[in-house]
Formats: C-alpha cells, sequence, structure tokens
C-alpha cells in the first residue's frame, strides 16, 4: 500500500518541491539556501556570533548586551533570510502548515543544549481576532510539533493576548516594546498551570525581542521558575 501511494504521491522537497527519497525535508539546494545557525551563538537569543570561544563559555550579542532579557537563555534554528524567510512566511501567511513537521525537528536539535526535563513548552498567543482571521496560530504549530519531537508536555493556551495590538512590521525597538508592554496575560482558566515550572516561550520569529519580553514577564507573574525561548527564525542586522 505505502509503495502504491509512493507511484501516486512521490515525496517532495517541503520548498520547491523537488523529488524526494523522504517525506518533509529540503533538496540539496534548497537546503544550501537555508540557513541554519551553528557554531559559536549568542546564549541569549541564538544570534550567530563570529570568533570561537572557550569550553562552557557563554557569550551574549551586542543586542542582548544593550536590551536586558527578562529570560535566562534563548536559541533559534534559523537565520530569518534567504530560503529561511520564504518557508516562515509560507507557514505564516500562505497555509503551509506542513511545514511545521520538519520544524519541530529543527527546533528541537536547536532546543538541546538548553533543555531541561519536565519544561513545559508554551506558545507565545494571537489575538483572537488575528486567529480567526489566519484560522491556526503558527506558534501554537511550532509548540506541538516540538512538543511531538521531544515529549515534553504541551500548553496550548496558557497564555492569552486580550489586546490587539498593532501590526509592527517597520516599528522601531523602542517603539515595539511600548506597544507589547502588557498585551499578553496568563489564561485565567490556567491559573497555576505554569507555577513552579520550567516554561519554554515557542515563536516563528525573534525580531527586537519585545513580543517574547511581554510573554516571559507574564509566564513569570505567573509563577514560573525560569523562563527560555525558542524561534523558528532569528532575525539579524546584516553585517
Amino acid at each position: 500500500m505505502q509503495s502504491a501511494l509512493r507511484l501516486l504521491y512521490p515525496s517532495q522537497c517541503i520548498s520547491c518541491g523537488e523529488a524526494l527519497a523522504e517525506d518533509f525535508g529540503l533538496c540539496g539546494t534548497c537546503w544550501a539556501q537555508t540557513p541554519f545557525i551553528t557554531g559559536l551563538i549568542c546564549d541569549s537569543c541564538g544570534a550567530p556570533l563570529p570568533g570561537e570561544a572557550a569550553p562552557g563559555e557563554t557569550l551574549t550579542c551586542d543586542e542582548c548586551l544593550h536590551v536586558k532579557r527578562p529570560w535566562s537563555r534563548g536559541r533559534a534554528a534559523l537565520l530569518h533570510r534567504d530560503n529561511a524567510r520564504r518557508l516562515v512566511l509560507a507557514l505564516k501567511h500562505h497555509d503551509r502548515t506542513d511545514l511545521a513537521r520538519p520544524a519541530g525537528r529543527w527546533l528541537a536539535r536547536a532546543l538541546a543544549p538548553i533543555r531541561r526535563p519536565g519544561m513545559l513548552i508554551v506558545p507565545v498567543p494571537l489575538h483572537w481576532t488575528r486567529l480567526i482571521a489566519r484560522r491556526y496560530n503558527q506558534a501554537a504549530l511550532l509548540a506541538r510539533a516540538l512538543a511531538r519531537e521531544t515529549g515534553l508536555e504541551y500548553a496550548p493556551d496558557a497564555l492569552i493576548r486580550p489586546r490587539r495590538t498593532p501590526p509592527l512590521k517597520g516599528a522601531g525597538r523602542l517603539q515595539r516594546f511600548a506597544t507589547l508592554q502588557g498585551a499578553i496575560r496568563l489564561h485565567p482558566k490556567r491559573t497555576g498551570q505554569l507555577k513552579e515550572r520550567d516554561v519554554l516561550l515557542v515563536d516563528d520569529v525573534m525580531t527586537t525581542g519585545a513580543t517574547l519580553a511581554a510573554a516571559t514577564e507574564a509566564a513569570l507573574a505567573a509563577g514560573a521558575r525560569d523562563v527560555f525561548t525558542l524561534v523558528l527564525a532569528r532575525a539579524v542586522k546584516d553585517a
């Protein structure tokens, strides 16, 4: 039966559609155009850093030195450019929910150095009006895929976004932080769910970190023991 299905529906590259031997993968060309983050990275946001570090040394990028992060440690799977940006946009705006499955594997690899036993995976929430318009929360899809990959507990609605904020595209750092201050809160029916837990916040993209900061503050206010962040893609300025 599987062989017959393969003949009718052969596996394809999730980016360009080229035939592949396995499902939910990238062809060689698309893989080369997808900037996975490896090597030396910022321990606060996962952005790549130049040079080398001594074993066990923890480094922080210039942006995270300038903007204090309320969470403890953070990671990212991809740089938000080239094919990674196209994949993120396809997931977020073009109904490519199938991309969450391979993204879950990439996120699990990025998480490994900071993973803690018993972590609770919590997606960054959408305001209900945007959820209705989009029909899904891409952060929740990523968080669920990550939970399947890792076996960690998943709390899909622990946090809510009771206030609709304006689109942040093109906004500066200060405006983003001001707009998102207090915009994310604990779900009133989930009191105690985050208490004394190590919480892992999951989102699709980190730009300035304003959204993750608001979600972290909400988690800490709800009694979380510690908060970590994980995003599919990290936006960084070109050198």
